[in-house]
């Protein structure tokens, strides 16, 4: 009998359209195996809510390897370590896995790679995260693109690969030892914050098939129309199955074309929906090839910008307190829900970084870890793009009026009353700013602002000046440096 492969899960939990599992099925009987190593990472080990998921997700890959007649090995420590291991007891001399593109993760690759080496067993990485790999699509002089327009007509341009089924797969006859998922505590208890999740999410290659069908028969043709309204279900919510890898953007991909030519009439609302996957694959890239990003401005001038320290202000924004009840509504919706909606995530950004003047790191910190799909490219980006240090940035002086920006995405007040409960009663033309509410109007509601619900903990006009005013700082620094 030969030797098994190893097929070792990273972050791409699913058996479909994973080419690592199609080239390791080629190479000889298939043994999977997934190592939690904490770590590795460092300051980006998964958060909270991505490990609540990940625990599920393991538990589904894990059921379905398992109805295939496969067992799913589960090992904890440092990753080379229990695949040098985990080859030793089955005689196993390669290693297959997908490609990973976080810093850390290639620092990881490589020391995987030189142990692994030096003990005559050979390591096989793979894409399939990405619609293109990072260097594949370039600007004409060879540089990397810095704005996602001209990037994104590039990615157009270049073929995109049909994503293929499951394999038939000789699962290894070998059952090593496996550690418990419920030993790894990846589930938060005493308190259980994520309580009740498992009715509003469905982890797993299954789940993400589902959501994907759902979204292509209920959503997808008003989706340009209605994506930026939180109060209605009008988006894919497919991103914690991205970032999981339970599906991967060539199957969502080849799915929209389908539905394309089905209904021409939904082309364009198609295509928008399409676009969100290029803003995922535009920060991927830039993280490839700016690894700092998370970490440090894109925009080098932004380094001597004058952040606040307020740690007041800091935890009022964490807990959904701030006094404007879009920014509040968002922030409770993430706490409660692992998620926030696409556009409030804009507006609660913009509010921390240009009301509060409180660095966009701190909300990257935040949203590492409550959020479900806490992509490290998309969310080092979008946090950058948000407060103007980033590539392809929203210019600094765009600063979002959460009053506004309440009134015309959640013009109904459906949002907002859904988890600022403590206004509920307030007519529509006060919902969003309910300080200038008429005392005889909250009399009677019986609210109290500043007891039932804060009162605003900046001004806006006053904080929008002094975001300004911080602005020119950076300006002038500029200027100097030049």
């Amino acid at each position: 009998m030969s030797s098994p492969v190893i097929l070792w899960f990273r972050q791409d939990l699913r058996l479909h359209d994973l080419p690592a599992l199609h080239a390791a099925a080629q190479a000889g009987d298939v043994l999977p195996v997934f190592v939690l190593d904490d770590d590795a990472a460092g300051a980006w080990t998964p958060g909270g809510a991505s490990r609540w998921w990940l625990h599920h997700s393991l538990a589904e890959l894990a059921a379905s390897i398992r109805e295939a007649g496969g067992e799913l090995s589960l090992r904890r420590g440092d990753t080379a370590t229990a695949l040098l291991a985990l080859c030793d007891s089955v005689g196993a001399t390669q290693v297959f896995c997908s490609r990973r593109y976080e810093p850390w993760a290639a620092a990881q690759e490589s020391a995987v790679n030189e142990r692994l080496a030096a003990a005559g067993i050979g390591i096989k990485r793979y894409g399939g995260a990405l619609l293109h790999e990072p260097g594949s699509v370039l600007t004409k002089g060879g540089d990397p693109f810095k704005v996602f327009t001209p990037f994104w007509r590039a990615c157009r341009r270049e073929p995109i690969g049909a994503p293929k089924e499951m394999p038939t797969v000789r699962w290894a006859a070998s059952r090593p030892r496996s550690e418990s998922l419920d030993d790894w505590e990846l589930l938060p208890h005493s308190p259980n914050w994520a309580e009740g999740w498992e009715t509003l999410w469905a982890p797993g290659e299954a789940g993400a098939s589902a959501r994907l069908n759902q979204f292509l028969e209920e959503s997808v043709q008003t989706y340009a129309d209605q994506r930026d309204l939180p109060a209605i279900d009008a988006t894919s919510r497919l991103s914690p199955h991205l970032h999981h890898g339970e599906l991967s953007p060539r199957q969502i991909w080849a799915v929209c074309e389908q539905y394309k030519d089905a209904y021409p009439e939904a082309s364009a609302s198609v295509g928008k929906f399409q676009a969100e996957l290029g803003w995922r694959e535009f920060s991927y890239h830039l993280l490839h090839f700016f690894p700092t990003i998370p970490e440090d401005p894109f925009k080098a001038n932004f380094a001597g910008f004058p952040w606040s320290t307020n740690h007041e202000h800091l935890e009022r924004w964490r807990r959904g307190m701030t006094g404007y009840p879009i920014v509040d509504a968002g922030m409770r919706e993430l706490w409660h829900t692992g998620y926030m909606h696409n556009r409030v995530r804009m507006v609660v950004a913009s509010f921390l970084c240009k009301h509060l003047l409180i660095h966009w790191l701190e909300g990257e910190r935040w949203f590492w870890d409550t959020l479900l799909d806490a992509d490290l490219a998309s969310n080092g980006c979008s946090w950058q793009w948000v407060a103007g240090s980033g590539a392809d940035a929203a210019p600094y002086f765009r600063i979002f009026n959460p009053i506004t920006q309440g009134e015309k995405f959640d013009k109904s007040g459906g949002y907002v009353r859904r988890w600022v409960p403590e206004i509920a009663d307030l007519p529509n033309k006060y919902l969003h700013s309910p300080w200038e509410t008429p005392a005889d109007i909250l009399e009677h509601t019986g609210i109290v602002l500043g007891e039932h619900y804060p009162k605003p903990i900046v001004d806006h006009r006053s904080a929008r000046q002094a975001a300004l005013d911080a602005y020119e700082v950076v300006k002038i620094s500029n200027t100097a440096a030049a």
